[in-house]
């Protein structure tokens, strides 16, 4: 059997990887990512990938899109003149990772409905939490002809964070609960904050997207809309920029915190 971890460079797809080589040994699994550009993937999370592919002794095979040097999620969304398909996934996201994924596998190990690889199984970092998500990748995968787990919901767990073989996480969850882009597409307006307060440059660009293209990254508002609620946020509220605080007691805090108050003086992300 083999076993094809899709390792993102995510907390959760390294417990996934950790747990899959422990249960069936490395000699049959590979670690497959889609290198992002540096530009939006932060290079702590480039870090975190080595790392884990060290500890584990694999390394890392990848899917890339052709010129993901400098193909952003901004740049490849203007290019085509949207943001999202039909169905309501960002177009990033199909063009860097769900297509060359496709490619890959089509490439070196063929599949469809009819021909299903009972020899090979498709790793996902979904956990027992997630049982919508590993239902419909259960379905998409059958679709095209592959077989799926779920260690972090399926298996007797081993490991329940990375610190716990001295691999630190990357610095991005100090700031955020993902290690997605930065400036994600699917992202919402506490995020949107903390990108205008931390990655100025790739704010004034999804402004300018955003014009090009005449449609609102996210729902119902353009992000020069915003500017004047975020700037009072950051220059006179003191609001620390921060996507982990849940979002109802997040905004509760905006609501109703004064400038000046000590408790909320910028931390150090916002400077």
């Amino acid at each position: 059997m083999l076993y094809i971890v899709c390792f993102s460079g995510g907390h959760s797809s390294a417990l996934a990887a950790i747990e899959t080589v422990r249960r069936y040994g490395k000699s049959n699994v590979i670690l497959l990512n889609h290198d992002i550009s540096p530009e939006v993937e932060h290079k702590d999370i480039k870090r975190f990938k080595d790392d884990v592919s060290n500890y584990l002794d694999i390394g890392i095979t990848y899917a890339n899109m052709e010129g993901w040097e400098t193909k952003t999620p901004l740049r490849i969304c203007k290019e085509i003149s949207a943001f999202k398909v039909d169905n309501g996934t960002a177009l990033c996201t199909n063009r860097l990772k769900t297509e060359p994924f496709k490619k890959w596998l089509k490439e070196n190990i063929p599949a469809d409905i009819e021909n299903v690889r009972k020899d090979v199984k498709i790793i996902y970092g979904f956990d027992s939490n997630e049982p919508d998500r590993i239902q419909r990748r259960v379905g998409v995968m059958a679709s095209i002809g592959y077989l799926t787990e779920y260690p972090l919901a399926t298996m007797e767990r081993t490991i329940g964070k990375v610190e716990d073989i001295g691999i630190p996480r990357p610095v991005t969850y100090k700031l955020y609960r993902h290690a997605n882009c930065t400036g994600c597409l699917k992202a919402g307006k506490q995020q949107w904050y903390v990108v205008y307060c931390t990655r100025p440059d790739i704010w004034e660009e999804a402004k300018e997207t955003e014009k090009a293209i005449g449609y609102s990254i996210l729902k119902d508002v353009y992000l020069e809309d915003l500017e004047n609620e975020f700037y009072e946020m950051k220059y006179k509220k003191f609001i620390c920029p921060d996507e982990k605080t849940p979002p109802t007691t997040f905004w509760a805090n905006v609501n109703k915190v004064m400038p000046g108050q000590v408790n909320m003086l910028p931390c150090e992300c916002a400077i």
